[in-house]
């Protein structure tokens, strides 16, 4: 019975972890129902935009405060977790303190005290996080995409974190006040929860302090777990997605258009005057579907745009910058990647219970993203600009527009009218080539 503990620790360790990597490898198979898309080009400067993005955080610091209070949540939660290595440690063989053993007394005292004065930074980012989301009256973190679940959400993760870290400071103060008396070996250096908390749990006896100890050193470790597995539920999977997001990020100038090889080919076969236009490839399979032109569902568009919307925090920075929302438009790229990752969810439900996808008679055009939201876009490239972690949702609106234009010959009139004169003036404007210059003789 004496390795009761440890036998339950071991237990919610695996389970937590197998939930975690069960949904990870979820989330992969969503992402592969994109097209497969090729962006292992220029690795080293691939390399060199995750680190300073992802793991440098420089494109948050552009908004100088909510930039330094999420540097101090990144980095004092990813570093306070550090010690869930020394906790899942002392949890499977029932050690206390693993790592003073193994960096010393002044190495670990000073370890621990970093560790206390960032989960007291983290504390207080968290607080004022809470307050400015909730009460301070932020317009892009207020938008109507942002009620329901995206804004409990937010809320519940901030609720998590403030939680965890106090656990943290609990547990770090009635090990402390243990130590003084003695009950426990002197290990380590915590000047915030010594002289915050400690002084609370003087005057309780050894035993209460040792339950209240072990209490919020589970806490502490079962709320790492459940946050973990929450992030697939949560809006806060840029944690993980962040880093790979940013590594596949597209390299190529900004509202480049890419070229479809079939229209190219089309083109190519129309200028040969050598050509039959209505002999089919040599290489064309007679069974095949013909690729359709753009995207209409989560289906058409490539890996790296569904992992986008996987890798999309809600921050709202995108929307906040969009000419168009700004002046009373419908969209909002924020709403594209959300309802982007809502199809997704939807489909890879849809596969869990049936094993694969059947036909359900959506579409992410129109049951998700309008119409009026696509062609609101003046595709100025302010959204992919001014996102923290590289996301374009100005690509997915490319598709979206091409697959109107292209499959459904349903573009605005406006758009038609420009077109036709292309065609036949070879320029936007419905003038004669020959008229070009007249205004230049205009008195």
């Amino acid at each position: 019975m004496q390795y009761i503990d440890n036998i339950i620790f071991l237990i919610a360790l695996i389970a937590g972890f197998g939930l975690f990597f069960k949904s990870i490898k979820e989330i992969y198979r969503n992402i592969k129902l994109g097209r497969a898309i090729d962006r292992t080009d220029h690795p080293s400067e691939r390399w060199k935009t995750m680190g300073k993005v992802a793991l440098g955080q420089s494109k948050m610091t552009k908004r100088p405060i909510a930039g330094f209070l999420h540097i101090l949540v990144y980095v004092g939660f990813v570093i306070i977790n550090i010690e869930l290595l020394e906790i899942i440690v002392d949890g499977i063989f029932g050690t206390h303190r693993f790592l003073s053993g193994i960096l010393g007394h002044s190495l670990y005292a000073a370890f621990t005290a970093t560790l206390d004065v960032l989960a007291l930074l983290v504390v207080f980012a968290v607080v004022v996080f809470f307050i400015r989301r909730n009460f301070y009256g932020v317009k892009r973190l207020n938008m109507k995409e942002l009620f329901g679940w995206p804004k409990i959400d937010a809320n519940w993760i901030l609720i998590i974190e403030f939680a965890l870290m106090m656990a943290f400071f609990t547990m770090n103060a009635a090990d402390w006040v243990l130590q003084q008396r003695g009950v426990l070996a002197e290990h380590g250096s915590f000047p915030i929860s010594s002289n915050i908390l400690a002084p609370i749990f003087n005057n309780f006896s050894d035993n209460t302090l040792i339950f209240i100890e072990r209490a919020a050193w589970w806490f502490h470790f079962l709320g790492i777990l459940f946050f973990m597995n929450y992030l697939y539920y949560s809006k806060h999977l840029h944690i993980i997605l962040a880093f790979p997001n940013t590594w596949f990020a597209n390299l190529q100038p900004k509202g480049k258009f890419n070229n479809l090889d079939s229209v190219t080919k089309e083109i190519k076969l129309m200028m040969d005057p050598n050509a039959d236009p209505y002999a089919a490839p040599a290489d064309a399979d007679p069974n095949a579907v013909p690729d359709k032109f753009g995207a209409n569902d989560i289906f058409d568009l490539n890996q790296v745009q569904l992992l986008n919307a996987y890798s999309c925090t809600e921050c709202g920075r995108c929307t906040a910058v969009c000419p168009a929302n700004i002046t009373g438009k419908k969209l909002s790229p924020r709403k594209i990647m959300m309802d982007t990752r809502d199809r997704i969810e939807e489909v890879g439900k849809n596969i869990n219970k049936n094993g694969k996808f059947v036909d359900d008679g959506k579409k992410l055009l129109d049951d998700y993203i309008s119409r009026e939201e696509l062609w609101a876009c003046t595709t100025c490239n302010a959204c992919v600009e001014d996102c923290p972690v590289l996301i374009d949702p100005l690509s997915i609106i490319f598709e979206m527009r091409r697959f109107l234009v292209m499959e459904q010959s349903s573009a605005p009139q406006e758009l038609n009218l420009m077109m036709t004169n292309i065609e036949n003036n070879a320029a936007p404007w419905q003038y004669n080539q020959a008229d070009r210059l007249k205004w230049a003789t205009e008195n």
